[in-house]
């Protein structure tokens, strides 16, 4: 599910025919497009590590897992909208604000997801061993604050979006590193 997820990032990065006259110029004026790939990679990136190192613990899914791990897999799959998205409108000037807070809504909404799933995991009789359990708990605990930054972050959209995506950026790579 997420190596699809991370394909179709990759897909919305183009430049225009217009700009062919003067290829290196306009592969350098997608600098938005790269951004959000990056950022939407890194996410997606982390989510998988998340999801990697609660589900090799569990013993077994029950019907709940099961209906969040679709859950994430809608909204991971729905990622490329806002990424593209975003780095139309970075790229156009136009609409920034907007499309940032709908892409950080969009990261939140994943990112308490993912926490919900590794909570109710580490929760119940999914993973058989104590110590296994805390360490999923720990792992959600440890998403459950970037929550927080992320709101943070949204709001800093508001006044300034392109630093707002890098502050993405950096949550993401917060995130696999301390997922890691």
């Amino acid at each position: 599910m997420f190596a699809v997820a991370i394909t179709l990032l990759v897909l919305e990065i183009s430049v225009p025919l217009t700009a062919f006259d003067h290829l290196w110029r306009g592969i350098a004026n997608q600098w938005p497009s790269y951004l959000a790939y990056v950022t939407s990679f890194m996410t997606v990136g982390a989510l998988w590590l998340v999801h990697h190192a609660i589900f090799r613990h569990m013993q077994f899914a029950d019907q709940i897992v099961i209906r969040l791990n679709l859950l994430l897999l809608m909204t991971v799959s729905f990622l490329p909208f806002p990424t593209k998205l975003m780095a139309e409108a970075l790229h156009e000037n136009a609409g920034e604000e907007q499309a940032v807070l709908f892409y950080g809504g969009t990261l939140l909404v994943v990112t308490s997801i993912a926490a919900w799933l590794a909570r109710y995991a580490a929760r119940t009789e999914l993973i058989p061993e104590t110590d296994t359990r805390a360490a999923v708990r720990g792992l959600s605990d440890r998403l459950a604050p970037s929550l927080g930054f992320y709101g943070a972050v949204i709001a800093l959209a508001i006044f300034a979006p392109t630093v707002a995506v890098f502050g993405f950026l950096v949550l993401a790579l917060r995130a696999i590193v301390r997922t890691a």
